[in-house]
């Protein structure tokens, strides 16, 4: 069952599960845009965005391939806010700040954080201890890069818990991939919209520390985040 945040005539908010492709990988049907195909009552639907398998959260399908090219047009000028929550075991380099750089492809499907900045990737995050040697990380990509958050933190010493690509030895091993797609925020006809959808699963996500620490991120749009 497909979970919706919300229903516009426009597009749907929905919830996407950890541990699930976003596209048919192996079985025909088992993706998770083809299961919300099946299963929302629209005549057609568009894929504007995607999440890796292992992030949960928050996903735009479009209605229409006019709202579908609306939604490129947003996301390739940066007019969509997206914020992410993710969970460390290890002590970062800093504990808030921007992770800048150039990205380049690595060894086995991973990329790498360089120190160009020619057209740089570019993250801003806050963190908070949970407890038991973990943080807690609420995050604002300000570009769309392939893995960014992934490799943001690993650039900072601290891979997200349960990432296999990036997080070694302990820390691949976990109930889940600790990334997930919390809010967003964009301009659809001239209203703004915001949409949230907490962790739903995740033994450190569900927490009590980790839930108390998402009440003061419940608006993340009005933090001090740094100047760009």
């Amino acid at each position: 069952m497909i979970q919706v945040i919300a229903e516009h005539p426009d597009f749907y908010i929905v919830n996407k599960p950890a541990d699930v492709n976003f596209h048919d990988e192996g079985e025909l049907g088992q993706g998770f845009f083809n299961q919300a195909k099946e299963s929302l009552p629209s005549d057609e639907l568009y894929p504007v965005h995607r999440l890796d398998k292992m992030t949960s959260g928050l996903v735009i399908l479009a209605k229409s391939k006019a709202s579908a090219s609306s939604f490129q047009t947003l996301f390739s000028s940066h007019q969509i806010n997206k914020f992410y929550l993710a969970v460390s075991s290890q002590k970062p380099k800093k504990k808030q700040g921007t992770i800048k750089g150039d990205m380049a492809k690595s060894r086995r499907g991973t990329y790498k954080l360089l120190r160009t900045l020619e057209n740089p990737a570019i993250t801003q995050f806050f963190s908070q201890s949970i407890g038991q040697g973990q943080r807690l990380y609420l995050l604002r990509p300000l570009s769309g890069k392939t893995h960014q958050i992934r490799v943001a933190l690993s650039s900072i010493g601290a891979p997200i818990l349960g990432d296999n690509h990036y997080a070694k030895g302990a820390d691949k091993d976990s109930d889940r991939g600790y990334l997930h797609a919390y809010q967003l925020c964009f301009e659809w006809n001239g209203e703004l919209k915001h949409y949230m959808c907490p962790p739903t699963s995740g033994i450190h996500f569900l927490r009590d520390k980790s839930l108390e620490q998402l009440n003061v991120w419940q608006h993340p749009s009005q933090l001090p985040w740094p100047k760009t």
